[in-house]
């Protein structure tokens, strides 16, 4: 195990080494967030202009839901893809640029909505069995079925990317791709998202600390401390977005290649 975290340290900093080199790699996941915006405003409006969910839940809602999900899910997905084809010509020792990943996306958009289609009816019955209150198991079998499905399908969209298959192909060869890296897998997704959700806390106190200490004394500079909290971490977001995505092209050609990316230092990594 503590060989498989070293060489998934290695291979997260070497992303973030990608993420230094290609700075432009950061415009996709801020791409993504805007179009989720998009997708949110374009879900909620109707639904309170139409009080579609006034009466509780109903037929009408539940199609309202499922497309809502799909829609997030397929704008995800494809800038993840264009992130993802992205990394993978810088890891080929190319120079890429915005369109080349946005290209490569737009090649495979078919696939990419039929993956969004199958992970939207998934987290869909995922998220209704996590609302059963009053069964704990339930919920408890809900969440682990839910790392299973993270973990099984985290490389998905480079295998679209890369390969002439289709969505259910895809999850297969990336739960396949999963037994042969399972710790490189399971580390780097916690050892990112648990490095950045510390990031997030501390920033978060400090924002807290700061706009508490200056709130009596200047109301003004408090809110500049405020903004600028909420400017950090919607810029950690797009960092950890992008290094995930960086992350998952690389652990990519690590399983299919079985060496060192151009561009790698990981000689040793992948003994």
């Amino acid at each position: 195990m503590f060989e498989k975290f070293s060489r998934s340290w290695e291979l997260v900093k070497a992303s973030a080494a990608v993420l230094r080199s290609d700075k432009e790699l950061l415009l996709f996941p801020v791409l993504s967030s805007i179009a989720t915006l998009v997708v949110v405003a374009t879900f909620l409006v109707p639904a309170f202009a139409l009080r579609i969910f006034e009466h509780g839940h109903g037929p009408a809602s539940a199609v309202l839901g499922f497309l809502f999900y799909l829609c997030q899910y397929f704008v995800i997905f494809f800038f993840n893809a264009a992130l993802v084809s992205a990394a993978l010509i810088r890891l080929d020792g190319r120079d890429p640029t915005l369109m080349d990943g946005l290209n490569g996306a737009m090649s495979r958009v078919v696939p990419i909505l039929g993956y969004a289609a199958i992970a939207a009816t998934v987290g869909l019955l995922l998220q209704a069995l996590r609302n059963r209150e009053n069964n704990f198991l339930v919920r408890m079998v809900a969440s682990g079925l839910g790392v299973a499905w993270t973990l099984s399908t985290f490389l998905v969209v480079p295998v679209l990317v890369q390969e002439n298959v289709g969505p259910i192909d895809a999850i297969k060869q990336s739960v396949g791709l999963l037994k042969r890296t399972w710790g490189e897998n399971a580390i780097g997704n916690v050892g990112i998202g648990a490095a950045f959700g510390l990031i997030f806390v501390m920033t978060i106190l400090v924002a807290v600390a700061l706009v508490v200490a200056t709130l009596q004394v200047s109301p003004a500079l408090a809110i500049a401390f405020a903004v600028i909290a909420v400017l950090a971490l919607v810029f950690l977001g797009v960092v950890q977005s992008a290094l995930s995505g960086i992350y998952s092209a690389a652990l990519y050609r690590y399983a299919t290649v079985g060496e060192a990316p151009q561009g790698f230092a990981l000689q040793n990594a992948f003994k």
